[in-house]
């Protein structure tokens, strides 16, 4: 993106928090300042922060060292310096009145470190404080065509890594999770992905009835389902899916059918999709499905979370979430049933909204051979 494009994000904050009454947002290394500058750098010991005004020009407040990099990679016109050694409230303070908001209602980086906001207290007692989500929200819940461009191309890299996946066949049986889960992060490379979107899933047998189990030492038999749920990242962001594999052999008794209610469920959310329809009713629709074939409380999480510069992220699709679907959002839709001491089934593709119902994402085979 050029800087003219977050130049315009930047604007599209102020308007918002004028919208709702707020006078700055205060960000640190995060995907919100990521989304609004385009550089990305991992929360550290050193105050870096960006503030956007309601009204008047951004400022950045970053080490020294970053410097000349942040000056040349994020268009921000104020770029001020700390120097290790000063006491980087002095700078916070005058960056903050600059910018008349030594009180004012401000809204902080929903993740900021504890460090940093109570910095921020200190040099502006008189202020209200809030999160930066009551602003940033609302413009990041719906997608633009260069964050769909990359979203797709991030689907491929996992739809082809699930591909092979099912090329692998018997080799991946007494194979370990863990030496499944780096052979995935390979294969998503080899397929253009930027590393691993989140800590690979691979869960065989009785493990993939651990919803978030990750991965171990425990050897793939034939016979097991393995769930498998990944993603890599493209120009920043990510994909998610998940498949339920069995390698080799024949499945436990009733796991056909367990995987035929999931993907039955899975098939209903993603058809519920559409503008207008609520979070809610998509989750309604999966939900309604397992329940009905006797699984109710085998499905334990939400049907689905938002995805974009985060992995989870609004709108969640979950019971209760009244807020209507627009074209552009993006968001998984993963039922599951996990029955305890044996195996989990789980199935997830990225959809995005669009003028008329849903565009999956992730578009391969959702069978389990």
């Amino acid at each position: 993106m050029t800087d003219d494009a977050y130049a315009t994000r930047r604007e599209r904050a102020g308007a918002r928090l004028r919208a709702i009454g707020a006078d700055a947002l205060i960000c640190f290394p995060s995907r919100n300042l990521q989304y609004l500058t385009g550089f990305a750098a991992e929360p550290a010991e050193r105050h870096f922060l960006l503030v956007v005004p309601a009204e008047g020009e951004p400022g950045l407040l970053v080490p020294a060292l970053y410097g000349t990099q942040v000056r040349e990679e994020t268009g921000v016109p104020d770029v001020r310096t700390w120097a290790d050694g000063d006491d980087p409230r002095v700078a916070i303070r005058e960056l903050l009145e600059a910018r008349g908001l030594r009180g004012g209602r401000l809204l902080v980086d929903d993740t900021m470190w504890a460090r940093f906001t109570q910095d921020l207290r200190a040099v502006a007692p008189d202020a209200e404080w809030g999160l930066a989500s009551e602003a940033l929200a609302a413009l990041r819940v719906r997608k633009d065509e260069t964050e769909l461009a990359a979203l797709r191309a991030a689907a491929a890299a996992a739809d082809a890594t699930v591909e092979d996946l099912r090329e692998l066949g018997a080799d991946a049986v007494g194979t370990t999770e863990r030496d499944l889960a780096g052979w995935i992060a390979d294969r998503l490379a080899a397929h253009g992905g930027e590393g691993t979107s989140f800590e690979t899933i691979v869960g065989a047998g009785e493990n993939g009835a651990k919803p978030h189990h990750g991965h171990g030492d425990r050897e793939i038999r034939a016979g097991d389902p393995v769930v498998l749920d990944f993603g890599t990242r493209v120009d920043g962001y990510p994909s998610d899916q998940t498949r339920t594999l069995v390698f080799d052999g024949d499945p436990p008794t009733e796991y056909e059918a367990v995987h035929e209610v999931v993907r039955e469920a899975q098939a209903a959310a993603v058809d519920a999709v559409e503008p207008g329809a609520t979070a809610a009713a998509v989750d309604r629709a999966a939900r309604d499905a397992i329940e009905g074939a006797g699984y109710g409380d085998a499905f334990v999480h939400r049907t689905g979370h938002g995805v974009g510069l985060d992995v989870h992220e609004e709108p969640y699709i979950v019971a209760g979430n009244d807020r209507e679907l627009e074209p552009g959002m993006v968001f998984s839709v993963e039922p599951g049933i996990y029955l305890e001491g044996r195996f989990g089934c789980r199935i997830e593709d990225l959809v995005v909204v669009t003028d008329d119902g849903a565009e999956r994402l992730n578009v391969t085979d959702r069978g389990w051979r």
